[in-house]
């Protein structure tokens, strides 16, 4: 059941990212409901080393999802510390959107939402390959 959730999770997780991704390269604002969103996108903050945050998030989605492709107990840690990796960046910037920016982008909690699931499901995987 977990690989499940973690593939339905991850998958979605890639949807949600490639459409930033998206938004992000063709420079235009986002579908939003709450108006941060675009303020969010055009922060210094959805950047890392040139990478749009939203194309690191949609590669490490798309390596969980494949991660269910595999049961091998390293493929399976590796996924969990993903996944947990990621819950920690999420924070930041979750905490940098509140904080610094002063704005909240919808697409970006729907992601933290996502990946706390897959990490929730990455867990549970691996708990139940070691036991």
């Amino acid at each position: 059941m977990s690989r499940i959730v973690l593939a339905a999770s991850a998958a979605c997780g890639v949807l949600v990212a490639a459409y930033l991704v998206v938004v992000h390269y063709r420079g235009s604002a986002p579908v939003c409901l709450n108006g941060g969103c675009e303020i969010v996108q055009r922060s210094r903050y959805a950047e890392l080393a040139g990478i749009p945050v939203a194309a690191l998030g949609a590669t490490a989605f798309a390596l969980l999802l494949l991660s269910t492709a595999v049961r091998a107990a390293p493929v399976v840690a590796a996924a969990a510390a993903l996944a947990l990796t990621g819950i920690v960046f999420a924070a930041y910037l979750f905490y940098v959107q509140l904080a610094v920016i002063d704005a909240v982008c919808m697409w970006c909690v729907a992601s933290d939402m996502l990946l706390l699931v897959a990490a929730g499901a990455s867990a549970f995987r691996l708990r139940s390959l070691l036991q």
